[in-house]
């Protein structure tokens, strides 16, 4: 998509309703999955592929793409979403996630998938192979963006803040880095597993333009998007995004555990429904 062709505030809401309702649709197809992550942050991924993003849905591969690196390989339900949506990936797959021969497995896996730039599950490596990206598209001198997100758990890993200073280093103004602080992961809550705040002093000691956004306000997704592409200084760019996990179906954002979700097989309507009902609201 053209990214000077912009959707309206509106219109990004109703991508957002579509992401959310595809990442429940594949949910149920194998009654469990990563769907709260999906919820989460599909506002993101609405600005993201509708808004901010160069790249032509019929040719993934072209040259002048911005590429957008899923580092959190468990989020794939939430990028297949969004594919779908920007018809990358035909509709008609959706019911195949996580099956046998499918293009759309349970974890993100570039040799599969249209549209998916790495292979992700191990923690940790998005953000190094983003700046291995970043540096060789300037290298070829390409306008071109590189996307990546990380989840807050990935903050864990020691690889993260390694790139960290590489991208500062090479001056990486390329790069765009999200990270979803939802406060889940599978050990319980991420602040507890290990201490990560202040993340937004630490970004900038790191040489970091940084940001920090609710993550499911769609107006304040563009203009942090908006903000980071057009950022003067010879920087890398981050967005820490807050975002609440299960958002827009009530009964699964209260839930104290929602990092991989099972749910009675009657519930998966109920979340579709919960899901019209905020659209409509």
């Amino acid at each position: 998509m053209d990214a000077s062709v912009k959707n309206t505030i509106a219109e990004l809401a109703e991508r957002a309703y579509r992401i959310r309702r595809n990442a429940v649709l594949m949910g149920e197809v194998q009654g469990q999955g990563y769907v709260g992550q999906a919820l989460g942050i599909a506002d993101v991924l609405a600005v993201a592929y509708f808004h901010a993003m160069n790249y032509r849905p019929d040719n993934p591969d072209w040259e002048g793409r911005d590429r957008f690196l899923l580092s959190n390989g468990h989020y794939a339900i939430a990028l297949y979403a969004a594919l779908i949506e920007a018809g990358i990936v035909p509709q008609e797959e959706l019911e195949t996630y996580g099956s046998d021969n499918s293009r759309l497995p349970m974890s993100g896996m570039a040799s599969y998938t249209p549209g998916m730039e790495m292979s992700g599950g191990s923690l940790g490596m998005g953000l190094t192979i983003a700046v291995g990206r970043g540096l060789g598209l300037k290298r070829k001198g390409s306008a071109a963006f590189v996307y990546t997100m990380l989840s807050d758990g990935e903050l864990d890993e020691g690889a993260m803040w390694e790139a960290l200073m590489s991208a500062a280093h090479w001056k990486l103004d390329n790069l765009i880095a999200i990270v979803d602080v939802n406060n889940q992961q599978a050990d319980g809550p991420s602040s507890q597993v290990m201490a990560f705040e202040p993340l937004i002093d630490k970004m900038e000691a790191f040489g970091w333009f940084t940001q920090r956004i609710n993550g499911n306000d769609i107006g304040a997704v563009v203009k942090a998007f908006d903000t980071a592409r057009n950022h003067p200084e010879p920087r890398p760019r981050m967005i820490i995004c807050d975002t609440r996990m299960g958002r827009g179906v009530p009964f699964l954002e209260t839930r104290e555990k929602t990092h991989f979700i099972r749910v009675d097989a009657h519930e998966w309507q109920l979340a579709l429904e919960a899901l019209e009902a905020g659209r409509n609201a």
